[in-house]
């Protein structure tokens, strides 16, 4: 179905849009009313009369550290990318468009209540007054920021629910170009892990949580924001955004996590017609199929060019691609400004009934949320958005649109969800696995809820946090970082008996027997933990990988290669391992540390890795395998060394009471420049798990205070 037409304008917007006099007078009256504290790590502590002070000075500092992420981000959602890269983007751009429109956020805006509005003024005015103050930033496309743009991106992570519609399925459709997926295979665990600990199982009677969200590198800034209107939280902010995404205030914290809830669906509609009056079936009515144009411009060697798409929608959604002579449509959340609304009031919350009054907006639509709070409450919120549908179907797949049975029946209550508080075990955890096992014997029971409530499973990674959590006492931030860091890899526990086991069967003439022999003597005695120093853990991961390679498919747990795998499979795959590590590094004897590696060499989003370049090894591995500090690492092209791009990224142990205690590390370091000395300064203590402390309270800030500026000055 090809519908699209081509339009090409000359001139590129390089340079920011100049402010108007009465502008700069009314953002620099703004930002005298701002403080920044930087302290001797980069991090900034932002301090503002009100709220919307507060979020113009830490959107400035966002700037200050990387503009060119935020404004990537923007680009992202919303759906300008190609108008900075190209034509390659066109199709990324028409399917974040397909979902948001700036006629529809403008109207939306203006719907906006008066303080949330304030909010998103601020927010543009900050952006914009660092343009101003900062002539040679050079924006790529977006020269300046209205205040509307910040609904287009109201959760934390890049894309959302919106990323699992397939680019070249889209693609097709719309343009009628097939062609391979655009899409990279990504089998790198992905999401995050959070554990709190009730009072009862502490060593100071407070209660205890782990923040550690699982994201690419340099994904977020570490800052606190501070008013005098009740304002004061710290974590971390996806860049660009005005709210912390995961982080705490001085009474509750907050940590996002991500697991199989189903919160998108696709319809099957049947639709007949031609262009511009086609219908679609619902029950016996046959409805109009809504038809529209969207634009997307597109950077091109003659300057600006544009491509003009008919797209359609029904009640359900837009239409994404086609299945068995039936259009698609997908059907997610689109309440933006619910959305923001509760993405900011959580970082306000005092206690546990205020924090479940912002999840009752029921639109933080791709999380599971771990809360901890200084009166001992700890809390589990099994997703927030979740739509209610018949049981009858299978909602992994795509439905019958013309069903009216399909539709959804509104929003699940939070009560309807496997949530829970303060459980018996005295711990909870989620590791981008199923709620089942949440709190040891103190879980939801599956059995309790409808299938889509969660279709996830268990993983090795939830197994190694059961194995920390159950049964101890006495948690400290130290005790809780040491469990959060624990090397061992519960994913080997059947793989490498087995492997062991098949060498110990040979015949004694066996080839594999000799040219095995000696990794399998290291294998056997292993321990099944990770270290820098350890060639066990080289050769482990490697074997997996192989073993993995030979199934064709990411398995979560390795019970198969004891059930199914033969004994030459296995062996095989361990010789494939050996050769690897042999061609790239001299020898198979290869300690971990030497392959494992982390690097930031300059401050672009995708690094250009080089051997030859410094670097940090790093002990903590890949999720796979059941670590629960993860470093997501794989060789790139003209590298032997493997590079971590993702996994932990900004980490913290928070510890609630009269005071809060806190630790942090950032990957690298707080700022995108290279040349600043906060660029790559964390470096050493993330690839150790060697945290900071974190300065929360004016005096501290002082004690350590690098600079004190106000925006602009």
């Amino acid at each position: 179905m090809r519908l699209f037409g081509f339009v090409l304008a000359l001139g590129v917007a390089l340079s920011a849009q100049p402010a108007s006099k009465n502008e700069m007078a009314r953002w620099r009256k703004q930002a005298d009313s701002i403080t920044i504290v930087r302290d001797h790590w980069g991090i900034a502590h932002i301090h503002g009369k009100t709220d919307a002070d507060a979020v113009f000075g830490m959107v400035y500092a966002q700037a200050e550290d990387d503009f060119n992420r935020i404004e990537v981000n923007y680009l992202t959602s919303l759906g300008r990318m190609a108008e900075a890269e190209g034509e390659g983007k066109i199709i990324q751009d028409l399917r974040m468009k397909l979902f948001i429109q700036p006629a529809q956020l403008q109207k939306l805006f203006g719907e906006s209540p008066a303080w949330l509005q304030k909010l998103m003024v601020a927010w543009a005015d900050g952006l914009n007054f660092y343009l101003a103050t900062h002539p040679a930033v050079r924006p790529r496309v977006l020269t300046r920021f209205e205040p509307w743009m910040a609904l287009s991106f109201t959760e934390g992570s890049i894309g959302g629910d919106i990323e699992r519609v397939r680019l070249d399925r889209l693609e097709e459709f719309y343009t009628g170009v097939k062609r391979a997926s655009v899409e990279p295979v990504d089998r790198e665990p992905r999401g995050s892990n959070g554990i709190a600990i009730a009072p009862a199982n502490t060593a100071g009677g407070r209660a205890l949580l782990l923040i550690n969200p699982h994201t690419s590198f340099f994904f977020r800034s570490e800052l606190q924001m501070v008013s005098d209107e009740g304002l004061n939280a710290y974590g971390a902010a996806t860049w660009g955004q005005f709210f912390l995404y995961q982080g705490f205030n001085d009474r509750v914290g907050w940590m996002h996590t991500t697991s199989g809830i189903d919160v998108i669906d696709e319809y099957l509609e049947t639709v007949t017609g031609s262009k511009g009056s086609y219908v679609y079936q619902f029950g016996t009515e046959k409805r109009p199929v809504v038809e529209s144009e969207i634009e997307v411009r597109y950077r091109s060697g003659a300057g600006m060019a544009s491509r003009r798409f008919t797209v359609f929608r029904t009640h359900h959604g837009p239409v994404v691609r086609a299945q068995d002579g039936k259009w698609v449509s997908v059907r997610l959340m689109e309440s933006p400004v619910a959305a923001l609304t509760q993405s900011y009031s959580r970082t306000k919350a005092r206690n546990y009934a205020e924090f479940t009054k912002t999840m009752e907006l029921k639109t933080n639509s791709s999380n599971n949320t771990i809360y901890a709070d200084a009166d001992g409450t700890i809390a589990y919120f099994h997703g927030n958005f979740l739509p209610r549908r018949d049981t009858r179907f299978d909602w992994t797949k795509p439905v019958d649109g013309a069903n009216p049975d399909t539709d959804w029946k509104g929003l699940h209550a939070l009560g309807d969800l496997p949530s829970f508080k303060n459980p018996g075990s005295g711990w909870l955890y989620n590791a981008n696995n199923s709620p089942w096992s949440a709190a040891g014997a103190s879980s939801p029971k599956k059995s309790d809820f409808p299938a889509y409530v969660e279709t996830g499973e268990e993983s090795a990674r939830g197994l190694h946090a059961i194995r920390v959590l159950d049964g101890v006492k006495g948690f400290t931030i130290p005790s809780l970082l040491a469990a959060a860091y624990d090397t061992y890899l519960p994913w080997f526990e059947k793989p490498i008996p087995a492997v062991v086991r098949a060498w110990d069967g040979l015949a004694a003439g066996d080839p594999m027997k000799a040219r095995l022999a000696g990794q399998v003597a290291v294998l056997r005695k292993w321990d099944l933990r990770w270290s820098v120093d350890s060639v066990a853990t080289s050769l482990a991961i490697f074997y997996g990988d192989a073993l993995r390679g030979r199934r064709g498919i990411s398995l979560a747990l390795a019970d198969w290669t004891e059930r199914e795998a033969t004994g030459t499979e296995l062996l095989e795959s361990l010789a494939k391992a050996s050769d690897k590590l042999a061609a790239d590094f001299g020898k198979w004897e290869t300690p971990w540390g030497e392959i494992n590696r982390f690097q930031r060499i300059n401050g672009a989003i995708l690094q250009p890795f080089s051997d030859a370049k410094p670097s940090v090894a790093v002990g903590f591995p890949s999720a796979t395998w059941g670590s629960l500090a993860s470093f997501g690492a794989r060789a790139y092209p003209g590298t032997k060394k493997w590079y971590g791009t993702s996994g932990n990224s900004f980490v913290a142990v928070v510890e609630f009471g009269p005071r809060v205690k806190a630790v942090a590390v950032t990957a690298g370091g707080e700022s995108g420049d290279p040349a600043s000395k906060h660029f790559n300064d964390q470096a050493e203590r993330y690839s150790k798990g060697d945290l900071r402390e974190v300065y929360f309270y004016p005096e501290q800030w002082k004690a350590h205070a690098e600079r004190r500026y106000t925006p602009g000055k």
